[in-house]
């Protein structure tokens, strides 16, 4: 290559014609037809023929004389047939060299603008063949079909990227848009994309198009999102992205929703299947929280004259919702029934939720029975005890309010009572871990106010219920344990540090013992449970609402000969099958209460509230909110010194539930 000699280069994707104005080693000092002067390696460039520029014509000429061969050369290049080219000579898939490939468009009078007009038309399709400045080769058939497939793809991301952002900006500033039902195709579309990537990052299958969205629309964080859908209406100022996050399911399949329907079909004389005790002559009773709806477990007790027989009665769910069924398979998916604030999502579907399978009122109902003899308090003993499968009728429904309203004035409950605190107080014998704290409801009214309130969970109709379900629990897992058959067992080590004994604790040691104490265990056998004091423990007393609890009934069920029993590797299976879903019932049942709670939070900012001081940290201090019992770390200056259990004013600087924020100072 000399001064003067026209070659091309690719450069910013494009194929630019220059000439060579100086050779220095291995670089070029260039003139392009884009009026540039650059300086590049030899090695990039292509020379097509012995075509020469006179460098004495003058910048301006020689630009202008670059242009026109540029031009020339694209004109040819739009003459040339790619896909004819190939249709002919793809079954070959033989390397084709440049000067071959030439002839081929070009059958007479060829020279360099031709070779350049070849190179420039490859260049620019380069759908039907690999090329590289010495040849070209075809592609197969499927190749190029996949190639189609992905310029297509291509295209469409680019049309989504160009569209999306410039609505999303639009929205952001002001504009807003449709409301969700009248969005076109095009932006529904868009609304999947960006939901997809709002909620999933870097999980989502459209996070390279979500993220292209954001960065041409000027969005710094895909937290922004959110405004953009509450302004379309897409989401409510409130929304559980929890929800959507952990792909909780809200509606039932069609398939569920027809073996329900068939269930509940059945006649309330199917409760009794010629295998049961009938108890339906007994008082039996629910206690339950004000809104509850679907009854699970319920109590009665009798006066045998020198003893009582108190009776604790499960549902019998697993009479209806068998092992397999369309019913089964998605109780299994969903684990357990989701409580919050605002919304409430059943594992199992309403019609048996709160209908067939709960203990309504003058309802006959299947149910598995545990009934103790008892002595008559103060001692109040276990004397023995049977489980039995039997059919039920409940007398009356309480709250707990109620039950405490009527304990003074109804010798069956005060002897419930009575049963309940001589079990708890042999449990914490046994060294049992007793953790009190206040429980703080939060729930929203008719017009969507947040309420909250704090209650007693030692209040004598909740104690009650507690240690009788605790008991019920117990008795059914010694029972399984001796009759050998595998279940759902709980087992939990020592604490790893015991802060007080019995009851006593202060409020400070209650809630710092909630950090000490062992995770509980899950397993086919039975093993101690040092939190509660027993030496077996299973849960079976809300089968309507825990999928654990409908697991452990089959097993109950089977040892009273009703069904078979599943094997120790299938109880394993299903532990380890459970063990996702429930931790994400954990995970969204405390965030979104949290949320609520903070939302409450949000209109007392600058209130005055009582803490208790728990532990220094590094820029100040961990405090426990009393009144609403939520941490917030109290910033500190420098020589002001706490200690834990110290009782602090603070108020509340900033609260923000969406962001999950919260900040006090020192009062």
């Amino acid at each position: 290559m000399k001064s003067g000699t026209v070659v091309e280069f690719i450069d910013r994707e494009k194929i630019t014609c220059a000439v060579i104005q100086e050779v220095k080693q291995r670089r070029v000092r260039l003139l392009t037809q884009n009026n540039r002067e650059v300086k590049i390696s030899a090695a990039r460039l292509a020379e097509y023929g012995d075509l020469c520029l006179d460098l004495g014509m003058g910048r301006d000429r020689l630009v202008e004389a670059l242009r026109e061969i540029s031009r020339r050369r694209d004109e040819l290049a739009a003459g040339i047939d790619i896909r004819e080219l190939w249709e002919v000579l793809n079954s070959e898939q033989e390397w084709i060299d440049l000067e071959t490939m030439t002839a081929f468009c070009f059958p007479e009078n060829v020279n360099g603008d031709h070779a350049s007009a070849v190179m420039r038309a490859f260049f620019r399709n380069r759908r039907y063949f690999k090329f590289s400045p010495e040849g070209f080769f075809p592609y197969t058939p499927e190749e190029v079909a996949r190639k189609i497939a992905q310029e297509r793809e291509a295209a469409r991301r680019r049309r989504i990227v160009e569209g999306a952002s410039r609505w999303v900006k639009e929205v952001l500033d002001g504009g807003g848009g449709p409301p969700p039902a009248e969005l076109s195709e095009e932006q529904s579309e868009y609304v999947d994309i960006l939901k997809s990537y709002f909620l999933f990052e870097d999980r989502s299958p459209h996070r390279d198009v979500g993220r292209a969205v954001l960065k041409k629309a000027g969005v710094k964080s895909v937290d922004m999102l959110f405004d953009f859908f509450v302004k379309l209406g897409v989401f409510s100022e409130d929304e559980n992205i929890d929800l959507y996050r952990l792909e909780i399911p809200m509606t039932f399949p069609p398939d569920v929703l027809r073996e329900t329907e068939a269930l509940t079909e059945r006649t309330a004389a199917d409760a009794d299947d010629g295998q049961r005790r009938d108890l339906t002559g007994l008082e039996v009773m629910t206690i339950d929280g004000q809104g509850t709806q679907d009854f699970d477990d319920a109590l009665s007790i009798e006066d045998l004259g020198d003893r009582y027989r108190v009776g604790v009665h499960i549902v019998d769910v697993a009479r209806y919702v068998k092992p397999g069924s369309a019913i089964d398979r998605e109780a299994l998916r969903r684990a357990s029934s989701i409580y919050m604030p605002d919304l409430k999502i059943p594992m199992l579907p309403p019609a048996l939720a709160e209908g067939h399978c709960s203990l309504v009122a003058g309802r006959r109902r299947p149910a598995i029975s545990i009934l103790m003899l008892v002595s008559k308090p103060p001692s109040a003993q276990i004397l023995g005890s049977e489980i039995v499968p039997s059919v039920i009728e409940v007398r009356r429904q309480l709250t707990y309010f109620e039950a405490n309203q009527l304990m003074a004035e109804e010798p069956g409950l005060a002897v419930l009572a009575e049963v309940a605190a001589a079990f708890q107080r042999r449990r914490l014998d046994e060294g049992a871990v007793q953790i009190n704290l206040p429980e703080i409801n939060v729930w929203l009214d008719d017009q969507g106010r947040v309420n909250v309130s704090r209650g007693n969970r030692e209040s004598p109709a909740r104690m009650l219920v507690s240690e009788l379900m605790i008991m019920a629990n117990w008795l059914m897992a010694r029972a399984l344990t001796d009759h050998g058959i595998p279940a759902v067992f709980r087992s939990q080590p020592e604490p790893r540090e015991r802060l007080y004994r019995g009851a006593e604790g202060t409020l400070f040691q209650n809630w710092m013992q909630r950090r000490l104490v062992s995770r509980f265990v899950l397993g086919h056998e039975a093993e101690s449970h040092s939190g509660l004091g027993l030496d077996a423990y299973v849960t079976a007393t809300s089968p309507i609402r825990k999928y654990f609890d409908l697991l452990t009934q089959r097993q109950v069920r089977a040892m009273l000969g009703l069904e078979a029993p599943s094997s120790a590797d299938e109880i394993d299976r299903m532990i380890q099958l459970l063990e996702e879903p429930m931790a994400n019932v954990g995970r969204i049942q405390f965030r979104r209460n949290r949320y609520w709670l903070l939302k409450y939070l949000e209109g007392m900012v600058g209130r005055r509230l009582e803490g208790v001081v728990l532990y220094k940290k590094r820029h100040g201090y961990q405090v426990l909110l009393v009144d609403y019992m939520l941490e917030a770390t109290l910033p500190i200056p420098g020589g002001f010194e706490l200690k834990p259990e110290d009782l602090v004013q603070v108020t509340l600087q900033q609260v923000n539930a969406r962001r999950d924020t919260l900040s006090v100072f020192l009062s």
